[in-house]
């Protein structure tokens, strides 16, 4: 009989992919399904994106590249950096990764090991206790509640804090609940890590152009304090709507940096080359179609959020960020999981169950809005039929 690892035992997944595979089964058998279940944008990779990477191709860039990514593309996150933030970083310390969550990998991979702890956002991205659980860390849940408006706590982060633990993963504009922590806290949790120098950070802000009402997104690269333990997670899938090509960066203090080359080497060689040159043209082209984007996912924030406060047994914040809401539906007397599942089962709406982002999830479901303003409207009326059969 074959025996893997322990670690194989305690793995989990992101259920919003079994979700997405359901909802495909049952339209498949004809029926109409809404999916407001995949964190996705519902728009085409921007056309000259696209004529970047089919002209690398005809050009014959079909072989390896290195290991940390083309120079050019580095060399531009690093200027999209320096723009965005106002931080020059050394497009050495940058890696071209094949998606956002190998980060995750990379980073718990590195500092987790039984008898140190992690500390991650709950609710949060799923991968984030799984790798954890995966390592044999402890999980150490950081409370993302909805009375802050789903913004982490400085002082809460920063009381779990001990010798024991070993990372802290920050993610904001946040998934599954939009929530954006303002500057006060940020800056807050800063003063208070300066105290714990032995803990690495590991900061996804792979939404960080999606923010809504004037609120501003606060890169934790901006704090020289902690820059030599930080680790950036960033990307170009819901920026850029380019989730399939499994384009995401990366950046790494000088401590780590060669580290997480020596990880791509070992794992996956380097990212396909056309999706490189794709991600240059994304970063040195015309913004206007990000732009457009955020404004559309804004218009359909409102949509949503108003549609879901009139729903009977429903509130809903208004998100600040990224492309989710995040409801909670303890009014309606149904527990999360088996309310997503009755809505795709019997609605054909899907939805994700709290619980499915952490410990804390129970009496939330997401909703993502990376769909049309027509599907959500007609999703927002199954669903208030259902609820009130």
């Amino acid at each position: 009989m074959l025996k893997t690892i322990s670690g194989f035992d305690r793995i989990g997944e992101e259920n919003a992919f079994a979700v997405l595979a359901r909802a495909t089964e049952l339209a498949g058998q004809g029926h109409d399904i809404i999916n407001l279940g995949i964190g996705q944008p519902d728009f085409r990779t921007p056309d000259h994106i696209v004529e970047a990477a089919v002209k690398a191709l005809r050009d014959g860039h079909h072989g390896y590249t290195p290991a940390t990514g083309i120079a050019p593309l580095r060399e531009a996150v690093s200027a999209d950096l320096a723009q965005r933030h106002g931080v020059e970083m050394n497009p050495g310390n940058i890696l071209i990764v094949p998606g956002g969550k190998v980060t995750m990998f990379m980073a718990i991979l590195m500092f987790g090991e039984p008898g140190t702890e992690i500390l991650y956002p709950d609710p949060g991205f799923p991968i984030y206790r799984s790798m954890i659980e995966f390592t044999g860390a402890r999980p150490v849940p950081v409370p993302i509640r909805e009375e802050n408006d789903f913004a982490f706590s400085a002082e809460e982060t920063l009381s779990l804090l001990n010798d024991r633990t070993r990372l802290l993963i920050l993610n904001s504009p946040a998934n599954p609940t939009g929530g954006v922590t303002p500057r006060s806290e940020i800056e807050a949790l800063v003063r208070g890590l300066e105290e714990h120098p032995n803990v690495a950070i590991l900061s996804d802000e792979i939404y960080s152009q999606m923010t809504y009402d004037g609120m501003e997104h606060v890169s934790l690269l901006k704090y020289e304090s902690i820059r030599d333990r930080l680790i950036l997670l960033d990307g170009w899938s819901k920026t850029y709507a380019m989730t399939g090509w499994r384009m995401g960066f990366s950046l790494w203090p000088d401590a780590l940096a060669d580290k997480a080359r020596k990880l791509a080497v070992n794992a996956w060689s380097c990212v396909n080359a056309p999706a490189q040159f794709a991600g240059l043209a994304a970063l040195t082209g015309p913004q206007t179609a990000v732009r457009d984007m955020v404004a559309e996912f804004d218009g359909r924030r409102k949509v949503i959020v108003e549609g879901l406060n009139r729903l009977p047994g429903v509130t809903c914040r208004t998100p600040l960020g990224a492309f989710y809401a995040f409801p909670n539906i303890t009014g309606t007397g149904w527990k999360a999981k088996k309310l997503a599942s009755a809505l795709l089962e019997e609605a054909g709406v899907a939805t994700i169950g709290g619980p499915d982002f952490g410990i804390l999830g129970e009496g939330y479901i997401r909703l993502s809005y990376a769909n049309s303003t027509e599907n959500i409207k007609a999703a927002l009326a199954r669903i208030e039929k259902f609820l009130e059969q």
